[in-house]
């Protein structure tokens, strides 16, 4: 298990009778096999806040997307004033990064890897940027699978073509043509009967 203390700070707070001192530790934890997490623990001594960041950070663990020992493609992220921004390197390149983006990528079992860092120097928000960058990767075959069910799901149903549109027409038109000479024979019986009734008004 990985384990790394990025940043540890003494905080002090003033109060009526005087300040009360504390530390905050920034700590890194890893599997080497893409799973990392960071998180910060805070206490009156710095053992125990870097016990109490160290046990955050092993909750906070997340899985992350790599790819023959590096990351599948570029990724840029932003966390307050720090930006991050990685990108996918040959075998034998190893990690080019430092600070915060060392520990974080390191600890996920990244391999080989080019970073750069833009804006603020913070190591906590560059620690949290790398984070998030880390957990926008996506794997691009299957990205592409989901997307290809996605067009499925929401393609259109094919409107009817001519031929079937000329079938039914002519379905139509038989059915109708059948219905009139239905009504046509019909009318012709109705005729025929009324000329077979025998006339009963003269009889008696």
């Amino acid at each position: 298990m990985f384990e790394r203390a990025v940043k540890i700070r003494r905080v002090s707070k003033v109060v009526k009778g005087g300040r009360n001192l504390s530390f905050s530790a920034m700590m890194v934890v890893g599997d080497y096999n893409g799973r990392v997490g960071a998180a910060l623990g805070k206490a009156a001594s710095v053992p125990d806040a870097v016990r109490k960041g160290r046990q955050n950070a092993e909750r906070a663990m997340q899985n992350i997307v790599t790819k023959d020992g590096t990351i599948p493609h570029e990724v840029f992220a932003k966390f307050g004033s720090a930006k991050v921004l990685l990108l996918p390197a040959a075998p034998g390149t190893g990690v080019i990064a430092g600070g915060g983006v060392r520990a974080v990528v390191e600890a996920a079992g990244i391999q080989d890897v080019l970073s750069k860092t833009f804006g603020g120097s913070n190591s906590v928000n560059t620690v949290r940027a790398t984070i998030k960058a880390l957990l926008m990767l996506r794997d691009p075959e299957a990205e592409r699978i989901r997307r290809l069910g996605l067009a499925n799901i929401h393609k259109p149903e094919a409107a009817p073509s001519v031929d079937d549109s000329a079938d039914s027409a002519d379905e139509s038109d038989v059915a109708a043509s059948n219905g009139e000479e239905a009504s046509e024979d019909s009318q012709a019986n109705t005729e025929d009967s009324t000329d077979e009734a025998p006339d009963t008004t003269n009889s008696g």
